[in-house]
């Protein structure tokens, strides 16, 4: 935590962390205006040629920004680069296959008019991008977080002209079976629930003690938490989350265990991880009814992306075969890179992952080999690049999902494709060191709130009077700056 206290961190002049005796403010000040006096401007034109350097990357990046990833510890070159409105598209990858679309067979037991707008249209959107045969190899980046995205929706869509945040375990039952079957029925994959590890139960609030809106409204601030998650930026909020810590709040909050979780001593306690995710579940129900299903949709889907965007999906065995015959290489070796492709292979014949991830599970595994005693870039000697490290299918050379939300498209003439955001070969960046430790793509103002400048003064010890000096001292110098100009 005293990382937090470091000045650098605040957005402060340089003058006032060198604070002393209001006579050694005196002296910097006179000594610092004649140079300035005599400065003269020289006008600076951005070249938009030159490769985007690091201070530019470290810039904050806002909503309408072309958005390079800003990366910690990571080269420029190998950071995903999100296309500006007016280029053209990355590619998208079509699957000549027409999903036949049936009347489902539902249990008659669910109070639900399904063909309501908005339930309707997140079904459809739910149907595709778990489409049967792509189903599985989205599952991690597409289809699961609209699938949860939808669960949460209909949960608020169900209790919307009543106090329920939640169904009966009965209900869920018949309303969960009706759900599967109707997106079924449209094209997707029917064995969504075991891909993604979602039950009935998820629509019933679990142990979680609060149920019903009357209960929840005196329990949380609902104006602050609806406020906070009404628009997600997709860029800031995995970097400076502000719906993400108000939903936890809100869930810590009806839980009644927000006494319990602040306790130090936390012997013999439940295991409250389950107790609190049902709550978080309430929560999602209740944004659900106070946000339209678009809205709602949008805000669950970058929560999603933020934490899948986190971790390498991929799972990694021991490289011993690859270290074996890579060890002691210095130059391209057909041995070593017969073996290290051959391993990356058959690690992502499994999945399609997002650019972001692909940076991680580079860096992940380059520090296995690093940590086996493989010194030298193998990533370079055999022209390994991320696209590699996710799956080759559908005639696609390695494609990498945006790590934006996207869905999967479809078209009744080309029928379902998706959208890979990598055109080119970018080469997998090889660790500094053996220990893996998680990667930021935020730039570090981007990972503290700004704190008000009133307190960022009060952090260096300047007090009240301290700030009206200042003041004094800057009309001052603007009074001198325009008798000379």
């Amino acid at each position: 935590m005293g990382g937090y206290q470091d000045a650098n961190y605040y957005r402060v002049s340089p003058c006032l962390i060198v604070v002393g005796s209001w006579c050694c403010r005196l002296i910097l000040f006179v000594i610092w205006l004649p140079t300035f006096l005599h400065v003269t401007a020289q006008e600076s034109h951005a070249d938009h040629r030159r490769t985007t350097s690091l201070v530019e990357l470290a810039k904050e990046p806002t909503s309408g920004d072309s958005g390079l990833f800003d990366p910690i510890e990571i080269s420029p070159s190998v950071i995903p680069k999100v296309p500006f409105p007016t280029e053209s598209v990355p590619p998208m990858y079509p699957i000549p296959y027409v999903p036949t679309r049936y009347e489902p067979v539902l249990t008659g037991k669910c109070p639900v008019n399904f063909s309501r707008p908005e339930i309707s249209n997140i079904l459809d959107k739910a149907a595709f991008d778990c489409f049967g045969p792509l189903a599985s190899l989205v599952g991690n980046v597409v289809c699961c977080p609209q699938f949860s995205s939808l669960i949460h929706i209909f949960q608020g869509f169900f209790g919307m002209k009543s106090n329920n945040l939640v169904l009966s375990n009965a209900v869920a039952d018949h309303c969960f079976s009706d759900i599967v079957s109707i997106l079924a029925s449209r094209g997707a994959n029917n064995t969504i629930p075991t891909l993604c590890s979602i039950k009935s139960s998820n629509l019933t609030g679990g142990s979680c003690p609060v149920k019903n809106d009357s209960t929840f409204e005196r329990t949380v601030n609902t104006s602050k938490l609806v406020e906070a998650c009404r628009t997600v930026d997709p860029l800031k909020e995995c970097c400076r989350p502000v719906c993400r810590p108000a939903i936890m709040d809100a869930a810590l909050q009806i839980s009644g265990r927000q006494m319990m979780i602040n306790n130090d001593n936390m012997a013999g306690e439940m295991n409250h991880t389950d107790y609190l995710n049902d709550c978080k579940g309430v929560v999602y129900s209740y944004l659900s009814k106070q946000l339209s299903s678009e809205v709602a949709n949008k805000a669950f889907r970058i929560l999603s992306a933020c934490k899948v965007n986190k971790v390498c999906p991929l799972t990694f065995k021991e490289p011993s075969d690859v270290i074996a015959v890579c060890k002691n290489v210095a130059a391209p070796s057909p041995t070593c890179c017969s073996s290290l492709n051959t391993y990356i292979a058959e690690t992502q014949q499994k999945i399609l992952i997002t650019n972001k991830q692909a940076i991680i599970c580079a860096t992940q595994f380059g520090s296995m080999l690093r940590g086996g005693g493989v010194m030298t870039n193998v990533y370079e000697l055999c022209d390994v690049d991320l696209k590699d490290f996710s799956i080759q299918a559908f005639g696609v050379q390695g494609c990498l999902l945006r790590s934006l939300p996207g869905d999967v498209i479809f078209d009744n003439s080309s029928g379902v494709s998706f959208t890979c955001d990598l055109s080119d070969n970018i080469a997998a960046p090889w660790p500094s060191s053996s220990s893996f430790t998680s990667l930021s793509f935020c730039a570090p103002e981007m990972s503290l709130p700004a704190l008000p400048i009133s307190q960022s003064l009060k952090n260096i010890g300047c007090n009240s009077a301290g700030v009206g000096f200042l003041l004094v001292i800057f009309t001052f110098f603007v009074s001198i700056v325009v008798l000379r100009f």
